[in-house]
C-alpha cells in the first residue's frame, strides 16, 4: 500500500502562507479534496499532511481534518520549542481531540539566521519533550544547516528525526559536496531517516530528471532502502510538476529496487518512522 509522507493543505480564509508569494500557482487554498483525485489516479491509500506555518492553530486543525478524512493518517505539526511548557502543551495536543493522529513535529529551521539553531538548550529540550511523547521531528533545513541537524540527533539518540526533501541539495548547481558528505554523516545514526521528498521541485529549466539520480542514489546508500520515504511535497511540487510526474519520477528513480524495496519505500517506511496506526 502506497503512503505519501509529506504533503501540505492550507485555507487562505482562515490563515496567510507569506512564504508563497513568489509562486502564483500557491496563492490559493489547497484541500485534500484538491488532491484526492490524484491519490486515486497514483494508487496513493494514505498520506501524512505537513504543517506549513509557525502557527499553533494549524495543528488541531490537521488533526481534526485527519479525524475525518480516511486518506490521512498522520499529521506532523508545529508546537514552540522554545517556550517552558512545551511538554505540557504536546501532553495537550495528544491527549487532546484527535490527538492520536499526531506522529511528529516540525519548525522551519530552515527559516532561521542562526545555522546552529538546533543546539540552542532551549531547543534541546523542546526536542527531548518531542521523544519524550513518541513523536518524530521533521527536519526542514537548508543544506549548510546539516552539520548541527547531526548535532542534535546524536545528542538525543531516543528521538526518531526524518530528513525533509533530501536535504535540500544543491540540484540547481549540479554539485555534490558539502551535502553529500553531511548527509552520509547523518545517516551513520540509527535514528535518522529521510525523505525521497521536494527534489522535484529544484528542478529548473537546465536541470533533468536523470539530473537528480546522483542525489537520490546516495540517499540510497546512505540511508539504505530501510530509511527512505516517498513524499510528494504537494501542492508546492506544483511549482515544477503535477502530482502523477512526482510520482513517475520517483518510480522512475526507484526502478532498480526490488519489488519488496519499493514497497517498503513506497508505504512500509513511513507506517514504521511515523508509527501510523492500521491504514485500512
Amino acid at each position: 500500500m502506497r503512503i505519501d509522507s509529506h504533503h501540505h493543505v492550507w485555507d487562505l480564509e482562515a490563515r496567510s502562507q507569506p512564504w508563497t508569494a513568489p509562486f502564483p500557482i500557491l496563492a490559493r487554498s489547497y484541500s485534500m479534496d484538491d488532491l484526492r483525485p490524484s491519490l486515486i489516479a497514483s494508487d496513493v491509500a494514505a498520506t501524512v499532511v505537513v504543517q506549513t506555518v509557525t502557527d499553533a492553530d494549524e495543528t488541531p486543525e490537521l488533526l481534526e481534518l485527519a479525524a475525518h478524512d480516511p486518506a490521512v493518517a498522520g499529521v506532523v505539526g508545529w508546537v514552540d520549542l522554545t517556550t517552558v511548557d512545551v511538554s505540557e502543551q504536546l501532553s495537550s495536543l495528544c491527549a487532546g481531540p484527535h490527538g492520536s493522529h499526531l506522529v511528529g513535529i516540525r519548525h522551519q529551521v530552515q527559516e532561521e539566521s542562526e545555522l546552529n539553531w538546533l543546539g540552542a538548550e532551549k531547543v534541546r529540550m523542546g526536542l527531548r519533550a518531542v521523544a519524550a511523547q513518541g513523536l518524530t521531528y521533521d527536519l526542514v533545513i537548508r543544506h549548510e544547516q546539516l552539520g548541527s541537524a547531526l548535532a542534535a540527533a546524536e545528542a538525543i539518540p531516543d528521538l526518531r528525526f526524518i530528513l525533509d526533501h533530501g536535504g535540500n541539495p544543491p540540484v540547481e548547481s549540479k554539485g555534490l559536496e558539502p551535502w553529500a558528505s553531511d548527509v552520509a554523516h547523518l545517516a551513520e545514526l540509527p535514528n535518522t531517516a529521510v525523505k525521497l521528498s521536494g527534489v522535484v521541485t529544484r528542478v529548473v529549466a537546465d536541470v533533468c530528471v536523470e539530473d537528480l539520480r546522483p542525489y537520490t542514489d546516495h540517499l540510497f546508500a546512505t540511508f539504505g532502502t530501510s530509511r527512505v520515504l516517498f513524499g510528494s511535497d504537494w501542492p508546492v511540487c506544483l511549482v515544477s510538476a503535477r502530482y502523477a510526474q512526482v510520482v513517475e519520477v520517483a518510480e522512475h528513480l526507484t526502478a532498480w529496487l526490488t519489488a519488496d524495496e519499493r514497497a517498503a519505500v513506497f508505504g512500509g517506511n513511513a507506517a514504521y518512522w511515523y508509527r501510523l496506526d492500521p491504514i485500512p
